[in-house]
């Protein structure tokens, strides 16, 4: 467990926070490309680490990421025009480009100089793997702000990436811990992830299948300069004896994790704080193009469809308050959760914990491992950053290229720390059939 101060320490994003701070120093994703695909289309709202934003692609096809209030009177530029590159407040008419300077001042004196006075605050844009970034830091815009990289699930621009957004009510960091708990996919997700005679995990339509039926997995761990890799050891069905079935997965610091894939693509998520108390949990399906689910799949497949399981700002209509959909008549005809979609049977677990959950009363056991690593690791880092030094996983602590999350059944002499992996990457294989694909 942790203290109350540990624990805020640990959540806390908002203004001078110092997990905020750390954070700040990667790029970050913002929204989807999609949401602001069109030239001259509507503003989109935005929100990370407390600080609300504006998102508007250019009548170049330039992104810009800004503070969403005009620099004038403060008014809202979600409702401004987007017209004739640049961004308009309906307000006075101040326009401003995607750098966030301030091209026209209409309401202004045509002799007077006061648009070569005000910066707009605007953010350094990339657009990568489906998402648009931003980088936020302190430095942002000078020497000592790092070059983006591609994240470790999109390692190259031809790499397929599919995608499935939800707005969570609570704390990044209970989301986070979700992702890497290995031991509760056994349970939560074991109507959904199907114990199978399978020489390795595969996925149907409908079901990912396991080769193994154990639900108490031995958890090792590796730390790293990035954040670190974990194994949940398991007893495979076939030939328990002389194998182990290894589901290695991997914390990117600050809020990603790689999770072991299927046969026929990789799985990740990341989580961006938009405060102390609502999470953007990005959900990725990616690899090679013939083998991985296009976006509506993936996002039915998820129970992670907007108009149908989310509404248009991609908040979940499963709630609280409705008990999140479950159907108890399908858990007494078998289903464990009565909940469709498991990232939906994840999102109940991490909202009931609360909007921040209060980890001073918990009991952690041997299967927490990983969430215990994930705790001390994220305190060193803020502290040792609050201290002078460098953000966890940046400039040479980065993710190695070679580094990627696997499954596979292994002899038991094997060191699933030296275990030549590769993420899933197969041109030769044959292309998803028309009922899954489409």
């Amino acid at each position: 467990m942790l203290t109350h101060e540990e624990n805020e320490l640990l959540c806390r994003v908002e203004g001078s926070a110092p997990m905020g701070q750390l954070m700040r120093r990667h790029w970050t994703p913002v929204c989807l490309i999609e949401e602001v695909s069109e030239p001259d289309g509507a503003p989109v709202k935005a929100r990370v680490f407390g600080e609300d934003l504006v998102v508007f692609r250019d009548t170049n096809g330039d992104v810009g990421v800004m503070d969403e209030y005009c620099p004038h009177r403060r008014v809202s530029l979600v409702l401004g025009r987007n017209e004739d590159c640049g961004l308009r407040c309906l307000y006075h008419g101040w326009k401003m480009d995607v750098k966030g300077n301030v091209i026209e001042m209409v309401s202004e004196p045509q002799a007077s100089v006061a648009s070569q006075k005000v910066k707009h605050k605007a953010y350094p844009v990339q657009e990568w793997g489906g998402l648009i970034w931003a980088y936020m830091g302190a430095d942002h815009g000078t020497a000592t702000m790092p070059a983006f990289a591609p994240p470790a699930w999109a390692p190259t621009a031809d790499t397929h990436v599919t995608i499935a957004k939800a707005i969570i009510p609570c704390n990044w960091a209970q989301i986070l811990e979700g992702a890497i708990d290995s031991a509760h996919s056994s349970s939560l997700h074991s109507s959904d992830m199907v114990p199978a005679r399978v020489a390795t995990a595969q996925t149907t339509e409908t079901t990912w299948l396991r080769p193994s039926t154990d639900k108490a997995p031995r958890l090792q761990v590796e730390r790293t300069g990035y954040g670190f890799r974990y194994a949940a050891i398991r007893r495979p069905i076939i030939n328990a004896a002389a194998t182990d079935y290894v589901r290695s997965s991997v914390f990117v610091a600050p809020a990603t994790t790689l999770i072991p894939p299927n046969n026929l693509y990789n799985v990740a998520n990341i989580n961006v704080p938009m405060d102390d108390t609502n999470t953007a949990f990005y959900f990725m399906a990616w690899g090679h193009k013939a083998t991985t689910p296009n976006t509506a799949t993936w996002r039915k497949f998820l129970g992670q469809t907007v108009g149908v399981d989310l509404d248009v700002t991609y908040r979940s209509l499963r709630n609280r308050d409705n008990n999140f959909w479950q159907d108890r008549a399908a858990m007494k005809a078998g289903n464990f959760t009565g909940i469709t979609g498991f990232p939906n049977q994840d999102v109940a677990m991490w909202v009931t914990m609360g909007p921040i959950a209060d980890r001073t009363n918990e009991r952690l056991g041997a299967s927490d491992l990983a969430i215990v690593e994930f705790r001390k690791l994220m305190l060193d880092a803020v502290k040792a950053f609050q201290a002078g030094g460098a953000a966890i996983g940046t400039g040479d602590l980065a993710i190695p290229k070679s580094v990627c999350a696997y499954q596979a059944i292994m002899p038991k002499a094997t060191d699933w720390r030296t275990y030549p992996a590769r993420y899933v990457w197969d041109e030769t294989a044959p292309a998803l059939e028309p009922s899954y694909s489409a």
